[in-house]
């Protein structure tokens, strides 16, 4: 269900003497890790679409809101459909629907914001037609 989740957080040292080993105990390494961002898992690609990716991330003013979570779609019609539906149920665009190729080349996603101000994200990392 969930392809990829970013959360924010106050300290990041603190909150990866927490996350780091019970990631790692559930088969999640640490892959990166910054002054400001650390990365669990595998991200996804068009190769490879099997995974779930946690980022977290302390930038300079968090917002506790400031979360997305992404979930993994079949096609880039269901991306559309995601978007629609979000839109036609009282949630509000937040970059629209569109190919990011500052992801990688085959990402594909819809951004909006619920009635909650969640930030919710549908993706699809395969083109047309594959998926």
């Amino acid at each position: 269900m969930l392809d990829h989740a970013s959360i924010t957080v106050d300290h990041l040292d603190a909150a990866n003497l927490s996350t780091t080993p019970c990631s790692g105990a559930l088969g999640h390494a640490r892959v990166y890790r910054t002054d400001t961002a650390a990365g669990y898992g595998v991200r996804n690609s068009a190769q490879d679409r099997s995974h779930t990716y946690l980022s977290i991330m302390a930038p300079p003013s968090v917002v506790p809101d400031d979360r997305r979570w992404a979930f993994r779609a079949g096609s880039r019609t269901v991306v559309e459909h995601f978007y629609a539906a979000a839109l036609a149920s009282s949630g509000r665009d937040d970059d629209g629907v569109a190919a990011r190729s500052e992801y990688h080349a085959s990402y594909y996603s819809a951004f909006v914001l619920d009635p909650g101000g969640n930030r919710l994200e549908a993706v699809c990392h395969c083109d047309p037609p594959v998926c």
